[in-house]
């Protein structure tokens, strides 16, 4: 059954590079997602264009280091502050990562795979509680690229999605190239996972590219889509009906018609596997 939720179109993150030209051009994209942390600051030039890119485009907020399946207490000081941001932007959704990123007093700037057992499952649906009432809105939640697993399980990472969305009331961000790296890394089927996934609860979806190193790949996000990861985002589609999709790019930044081009490949994409009229606008 496709998805009930109203469908925002085809997006590009926001990146620094891209700032003045965005203003200056105003082109055909239909949202920008930001990185949450670039603008939990009092001023500054980031801010300056967070405000005038958003007066023109819907905004969403993407954070990276909320760590909800951390065994710290969460950062109540980093919550208020992604609130007052919210506040501030009047998202259309908050999303962040389902991992851990942090150990007891650091960072770790990377996004680490949760144990898929009963008891991480109810440790992360009360924190996701606990975040979606401080935000007062639900929290989306995206899985990550993955190249360890833990020795022993009670779910597989759909079954364990499914159950957390279930269970805390957290919508879904399907990143169609991290189920395609994590699907070539731990030799399971893509398709198993997606066509798994609650439907209903599939806000987002994420594409990017990723770094083939021959028996794995890394999500590097410097790279333009690949070609299995179109076809398993159009077979998406098909499943799903209309859902937000939305352009990731953090290294190698190309010129931006280049990014404009793979948008418009999206809604290309799109227009086939949901017809014409069914498609985003």
């Amino acid at each position: 059954m496709p998805s009930a939720i109203p469908c925002l179109g085809y997006g590009l993150g926001l990146r620094p590079p891209y700032y003045s030209e965005i203003l200056e051009r105003h082109p055909a994209v239909d949202w920008f997602e930001i990185v949450s942390e670039n603008y939990l600051v009092d001023g500054g030039k980031a801010l300056y264009y967070l405000d005038a890119i958003g007066e023109r485009y819907p905004l969403v907020m993407h954070g990276v280091s909320l760590s909800i399946g951390g065994p710290h207490a969460l950062d109540r000081d980093y919550l208020q502050r992604l609130r007052q941001l919210a506040e501030r932007v009047q998202p259309a959704w908050v999303s962040d990562h389902l991992c851990w990123s942090r150990g007891s007093a650091h960072q770790l700037h990377d996004l680490l795979p949760l144990p898929y057992t009963e008891e991480s499952l109810q440790h992360v649906a009360a924190r996701v509680r606990q975040v979606q009432d401080v935000l007062e809105r639900p929290l989306v939640l995206e899985n990550v690229s993955s190249y360890v697993r833990t020795a022993s399980a009670d779910f597989s990472e759909w079954q364990f999605l499914a159950a957390l969305s279930e269970l805390s009331g957290c919508e879904l961000l399907l990143d169609v190239n991290n189920v395609y790296v994590s699907a070539r890394n731990h030799d399971f089927d893509p398709w198993t996972f997606i066509s798994s996934l609650p439907v209903s609860r599939i806000r987002q979806l994420h594409l990017a590219g990723h770094s083939d190193c021959g028996s794995y790949l890394i999500d590097t996000h410097d790279q333009p889509v690949s070609d299995p990861v179109w076809q398993l985002y159009q077979r998406t589609l098909q499943h799903l009906g209309p859902v937000a999709t939305l352009l990731e790019r953090d290294d190698h930044f190309p010129p931006l018609d280049e990014l404009l081009a793979e948008l418009d490949r999206a809604r290309a994409l799109a227009a086939v596997a949901l017809g014409t009229e069914a498609a985003c606008a």
